[in-house]
């Protein structure tokens, strides 16, 4: 069975996964994904990203981060783009999630980068995600 919305899927998994207290998810992989939790490993919101190769898609497991008292390091995990309404922005247009305390996931012609490097560089795209 196909899935409309697989990035939507993995942010969801995250989600439910800080919810319910986990140590670590497990996803089915692809290049967007992976990219994705390594963003999020970059910027100190998860532990570890780790990938396999069992089955036909392989697999993605990412580690939670949480502190001493057990609060996540994720406190809003939020899908932008939808597959049926796409969000693009221009370089001058990116947002500023919390005033900078967030980030912003952006696909751009450069692939996936952090809003702030995107900023840096001066280039738009398609807003996927944001995270505080």
């Amino acid at each position: 069975m196909s899935m409309t919305d697989p990035i939507a899927d993995f942010l969801t998994r995250i989600r439910n996964g800080i919810m319910a207290n986990k140590a670590a998810i497990d996803c089915p992989r692809s290049k967007v994904k992976l990219k994705l939790a390594e963003i999020l490993k970059e910027e100190g919101y998860l532990d570890a990203v780790s990938k396999s190769d069992e089955g036909v898609q392989g697999s993605i497991s990412v580690t939670l981060r949480y502190d001493n008292s057990h609060q996540s390091a994720i406190t809003t995990i939020r899908r932008i783009s939808k597959p049926g309404q796409r969000c693009y922005v221009g370089a001058t247009d990116i947002p500023r999630v919390r005033n900078g305390l967030g980030v912003a996931i952006i696909s751009t012609s450069k692939g996936l980068m952090t809003d702030r490097k995107a900023r840096e560089l001066n280039i738009g795209g398609e807003v996927l995600c944001e995270v505080w």
